[in-house]
């Protein structure tokens, strides 16, 4: 019987070596031309090699993963990131696998969990799958396949939270695509980026050091007004002028997407949006140009 990281590394040469290739900036090229949005993806499994291959796998897919290599590191993960879908091995040290599974449906008992273990028998198979995972394989198993489940349960679960709503504004994050009022509004992929965190964290502020790390990836040490420029970009796309009814402006801390309750059941008449609307010079200037989109 092959070790985890002995097996992992023959499916990687029998796969092919496109994924240690493909670079991130290949990647991200490839998901603007397909018009797909980046799902966040955590990958729980205490085998660095298994698990590191998976990741270079899903990435060439497009996903942003996050690895936890233990199962409080995967249960705080969770509650941090939240993630779109979770592969969580069963053999996890400091908390295993059947534990990190209940305390995930504490949290959420939507978001997909796709259970990998090498355990044949059929008992523990049931009790994950009655404990809310939502599918299941057995080691060793097929990249290929394993892809194909992962977007299966993307699908399947994309009237939950792979389409976010705000009153009239929808945003699907697998097609990548805006509407409001049920027009089109074209977004830059940094665009679609703020948007869609502000709408996963809806009825919460959210400050411009979480935007700048989770949308641009950047310290918060680092002097910038990018996240109030960007989200003006947003408002005028959107015909959400300062103070924002879409993206409220709380002062001093951040920005928020208001829970339906507090939206108002009319909405104002939406004019056609010119979604091609560009920077003023001004509002450039004040962008990095290694940062700007």
């Amino acid at each position: 019987m092959l070790t985890a990281a002995h097996w992992a590394r023959n499916n990687e040469r029998a796969a092919g070596k496109e994924f240690a290739r493909e670079s991130r900036a290949q990647i991200e090229g490839r998901d603007r031309i397909n018009g797909k949005a980046l799902m966040r993806l955590l990958i729980a499994e205490d085998d660095k090699a298994l698990g590191l291959f998976l990741s270079r796998g899903l990435e060439a897919d497009g996903h942003r993963v996050h690895l936890a290599y233990d199962g409080a590191a995967a249960v705080e993960a969770f509650r941090q990131e939240m993630p779109d879908l979770t592969i969580l091995d069963l053999n996890m040290p400091v908390k295993d696998g059947e534990q990190v599974l209940d305390e995930i449906r504490l949290m959420d008992q939507n978001l997909p969990v796709l259970v990998l273990t090498g355990r044949q028998e059929v008992e523990t198979r049931v009790r994950c799958l009655d404990h809310g995972a939502d599918d299941l394989m057995t080691k060793p198993f097929s990249l290929h396949e394993l892809r194909a489940r992962v977007r299966a349960l993307l699908r399947r679960k994309r009237e939950t939270r792979l389409q976010l709503r705000a009153g009239d504004l929808e945003l699907d994050r697998l097609e990548h695509t805006a509407h409001r009022a049920g027009r089109l509004i074209v977004l830059t992929n940094k665009e679609f980026a703020l948007l869609e965190h502000l709408m996963l964290n809806r009825g919460e502020c959210v400050s411009r050091v979480d935007l700048l790390d989770s949308v641009w990836n950047m310290e918060p040490t680092q002097t910038t007004n990018i996240v109030d420029v960007y989200v003006n970009y947003l408002r005028r796309k959107l015909e959400d002028p300062p103070p924002g009814r879409v993206i409220r402006t709380v002062r001093g801390h951040g920005y928020m997407v208001p829970p339906e309750s507090e939206l108002s059941a009319s909405e104002t008449a939406v004019a056609p949006l010119d979604a091609t609307i560009a920077a003023s010079p001004a509002e450039t200037a004040l962008i990095p140009p290694a940062i700007a989109r």
